[in-house]
């Protein structure tokens, strides 16, 4: 038996055992993005860097929406699985799976068809944009093997297996590297390159993750009747998958304003918030790695109906969150501008400033991360989806207004407070949230009991 259950044991082993695997997923993945950027900067130069870059935040708000999707709807599975209930989990899998090819189809049609608009309304530059179009078009052209690696590997998660879909990923990754230097220097496609090799090896591993789960889950394996699409199953993906996709979407929109407002602040600003991010995105892997894990566990004890396993989660949680930001700050405290030095020359002095600035900021607000996305991912595992749109909506709206208002009069300081500030805003949502849908599934669960209870009474009557 493959498959890990969340509702018994130490919620916090629990937790550690599940996020961990994730952990290191999460790790390489940054890894190898950050190999991805040195072969595309090194072999093919600066503007065809430019050009990948000038896509990364319309590449966050289709492909996010794509991977929210797929998470939404492994929510259901989990929370089936938890309630032991093999005959609806199996009905979901296979209508999970049908909402993914129709969605995978419509989106890669409509990005495919509107591709080189979107990139003129976003005003790429001229001498940039034919490589940022023959790259993003394969991108979007790749969206089905997109869903395919994230549904299936949501179901897995969803099963209580973190380990195998990084594994997948690792995987994934060592090939997208090798075909990036086939493609590049052997057969010179240049960016096109690039979005090929990506691609084909989302679609390898994506193959390699349903094969796997076909043949070692007996529990997902589906007989002629589970593949009927209905209606009931259908409408709760819908309801569960979409919010979880336009959350994704909305905090991307919120991203994109804030970049504007930093372009207009000069290259060194620019150069530094990347260089920080990219910095940043190892730091921040262990908030992600969390915030997934709570959404299996959230799930899994929803379907158990154990509120209280849900709180005692909640709470490990929060503690394991505040011991790493702690961590996480002193040693960016002390060595940001080592980490820095990655990507930028040593004698780039004012550089390195902004960067050790904007990465100091950012880390004494780490703990709000947490709290964003344990609670955020507990609440859509609880089935409460549709709030997660109000948490980045509560993003969206903090880094736009920073960008609009506080940039131009507090200049780069103001950008690195945006996102702290965003985390605090999504937070004073989150927090009262939960314990609306603690108290509100309590009332649902509440109510489910007092229903067994009269029919068995009257069973009792009638024998």
């Amino acid at each position: 038996m493959l498959t890990k259950d969340l509702t018994t044991g130490s919620p916090t082993k629990l937790i550690i055992g599940f996020s961990i695997p994730m952990l290191f997923g999460y790790l390489f993945q940054q890894l190898y993005n950050l190999v991805d950027t040195v072969i595309v900067g090194k072999f093919l130069g600066v503007d065809d860097l430019a050009a990948i870059g000038s896509t990364g935040s319309i590449n966050f708000l289709i492909i996010g929406f794509c991977v929210g999707i797929c998470s939404g709807f492994s929510i259901p599975i989990a929370q089936c699985f938890g309630a032991k209930d093999y005959r609806a989990l199996k009905k979901y899998v296979a209508n999970s799976m049908w909402l993914a090819i129709i969605f995978s189809a419509v989106i890669t049609v409509l990005t495919v068809i509107l591709c080189r608009w979107i990139l003129e309304v976003m005003k790429t530059p001229e001498n940039i944009i034919d490589g940022a179009y023959s790259y993003i078009v394969i991108i979007f052209a790749g969206i089905p093997v997109i869903f395919l690696y994230n549904i299936v590997a949501g179901i897995i998660r969803a099963l209580g297996d973190s380990k195998t879909p990084v594994i997948f990923l690792v995987i994934a990754s060592i090939i997208n590297i090798f075909l990036d230097l086939l493609f590049i220097l052997v057969f010179n496609m240049r960016l096109a390159g690039a979005g090929l090799a990506t691609v084909i090896a989302q679609g390898i591993s994506g193959v390699l993750s349903l094969i796997y789960m076909i043949k070692k889950f007996e529990i997902v394996r589906l007989a002629k009747d589970d593949l009927k699409l209905r209606f009931s199953y259908i409408k709760n993906l819908f309801s569960m998958g979409v919010p979880m996709g336009l959350q994704f979407s909305i905090t991307a929109i919120g991203s994109v304003i804030l970049q504007t407002s930093v372009n207009v602040l000069g290259s060194v600003a620019v150069a530094a918030v990347t260089a920080a991010n990219k910095v940043g995105m190892f730091f921040t892997c262990p908030y992600d790695a969390l915030g997934a894990t709570m959404s299996t566990y959230g799930g899994q004890n929803t379907g158990a109906g154990n509120i209280k396993r849900l709180d005692k989660g909640l709470k490990s949680s929060i503690i394991l969150g505040a011991v790493y930001s702690l961590f996480a700050f002193i040693i960016l405290a002390l060595f940001a501008k080592y980490f820095a030095l990655i990507f930028i020359d040593s004698k780039e002095a004012e550089l390195l400033d902004a960067v050790y600035q904007y990465l100091f900021i950012n880390a004494a607000f780490y703990f709000t991360l947490a709290l964003v996305d344990i609670i955020r991912y507990l609440i859509q595992g609880m089935g409460f989806s549709k709030l997660s749109i109000f948490s980045g909506v509560c993003e969206m709206i903090a880094r736009s207004l920073s960008g609009i208002i506080l940039v131009p009069i507090f200049k780069f300081t103001a950008v690195c407070f945006a996102s702290p500030i965003a985390w605090v805003l999504a937070d004073m949502f989150l927090i009262p949230a939960y314990f609306y849908c603690r108290n509100k599934l309590k009332k649902i669960l509440d109510k489910k009991k007092s229903i067994a209870k009269s029919e068995t009474k009257e069973n009792v009557v009638t024998v």
